[in-house]
């Protein structure tokens, strides 16, 4: 075999989170986020009720998952709606529009599902191109302290913005 055929073979598929994939999505989330992940506000939301795991997804390559990102159902202000995240990829897979494909998937299966609204906590710049807007500022209180710059939503009906007011909480 000629050596140029020995490139390395990157297999990328995308797959619904089941109960297999936890022990490597914490250990993702750790690497990503570390210790003090837990006592963010929408990690409290999070503690409140279980994620979504048919909104949830995993990225694998080769056989091993290398990227998670998870959906929990919230009700903001009077908006049914999912919060993204914990959004993560091993830093062995940075910088190939993983994360991005995860969140693109994470929306379009929120939107199938009837969701008015995928709302998270995260950067402008990364997330804007990704669709998601800024929130009025303050408009939404959080279990816990939160940048109100950085409280972003991608808006799956016209009305969201003017009933994006009040709590943020886990929804049954």
């Amino acid at each position: 075999m000629s050596q140029h055929n020995l490139k390395p073979k990157h297999d990328l598929v995308y797959l619904t989170e089941d109960a297999s994939h936890d022990e490597v999505i914490e250990l993702i989330n750790e690497e990503a986020f570390g210790p003090g992940r837990h006592t963010r506000a929408a990690a409290r939301i999070r503690e409140e009720g279980a994620h979504d795991r048919t909104l949830s997804f995993v990225c694998a390559d080769d056989g091993e998952t290398i990227g998670s990102v998870r959906m929990t159902a919230v009700m903001a202000g009077d908006v049914k709606g999912h919060l993204l995240g914990p959004l993560a990829v091993r830093p062995s897979h940075k910088n190939r529009g993983i994360g991005r494909e995860l969140v693109r998937i994470a929306i379009d299966a929120a939107k199938r599902k009837g969701s008015e609204a995928v709302i998270l906590v995260g950067d402008a710049p990364y997330y804007g191109p990704l669709g998601f807007e800024k929130v009025a500022y303050n408009a939404l209180q959080f279990p816990g302290p939160v940048d109100p710059n950085r409280v972003l939503v991608v808006p799956l009906r016209p009305d969201v913005h003017s009933r994006l007011k009040g709590r943020i909480g886990w929804r049954p």
